[in-house]
């Protein structure tokens, strides 16, 4: 179990981390707090604290908690008037075509079910190619909007989703043998996975901080096993 999560900043008010894979951030019917995100941030720093953004479990990057009631408060009514601005980097399978655009589909949440249609809230994401790759597609992604599951199905509704998503896409990891020519495998020892869960990572965030009024931007870098899997894209399937 994740006994240390890594801080990326922290004042009077906030405190931003760098959320690794395999960890939700609040606890679940199947999990209890003391293994969740909040709950391990609540040990480590011996108080409260509140809950304004959340991200997936297998999503790795930047999250912000806020460590008092009024914090809260500020940070949540910049998330609700689309004042926090955040980027993602998401590698998606087959190869994307355009350079840059804007998918604009609304999102209908309906209890656990996410999908897009006409009576569902208005849901915006930019998107630019950073690198192709034979059959990937590396994306800067920025979500206008925030809803659930929403850089996820949108890429998926332009018939690319995640190169590695369960729901909407295939669960399949990457594997160094798929991408090598002539790859041996070592002998009495099983291939492992350059990368066996979602394709995406929480690059940065920038908000105002609720004292000073300063805005601020803060920077998560990117997981090993995700940067190992596009060093090894970059060797073997351009």
């Amino acid at each position: 179990m994740i006994q240390d999560i890594e801080t990326i900043y922290q004042d009077d008010d906030i405190i931003v981390v760098s959320k690794p894979s395999g960890v939700i951030v609040i606890p679940d019917q199947h999990t209890n707090e003391s293994k969740t995100l909040v709950g391990i941030l609540k040990k480590q720093l011996n108080q409260k604290i509140w809950v304004v953004h959340r991200i997936d479990k297998d999503t790795t990057g930047v999250l912000v908690f806020a460590k008092n009631a009024e914090s809260h408060r500020n940070i949540s009514m910049q998330f609700e008037n689309s004042q926090v601005y955040k980027k993602y980097i998401a590698l998606l399978s087959g190869v994307l075509e355009e350079n840059e655009g804007t998918i604009n589909k609304p999102i209908l949440i309906s209890g656990r079910d996410v999908s897009i249609d006409i009576t569902g809230k208005e849901s915006i994401t930019k998107f630019k190619v950073l690198e192709r790759f034979k059959s990937y597609t590396l994306v800067e992604a920025i979500p206008l909007t925030c809803r659930r599951h929403q850089i996820r199905i949108h890429f998926w509704s332009l018939g690319h989703p995640l190169a590695i998503d369960a729901e909407y896409g295939v669960s399949d990891p990457i594997m160094l043998s798929g991408l090598k020519r002539n790859y041996k495998e070592k002998k009495c020892e099983a291939e492992k996975p350059l990368i066996s869960r979602l394709t995406l990572h929480a690059q940065s965030l920038t908000l105002t901080l609720p004292s000073s009024g300063i805005e601020k931007t803060f920077e998560a870098p990117l997981p090993k096993d995700f940067e190992l899997t596009l060093k090894q894209l970059k060797k073997y399937a351009r």
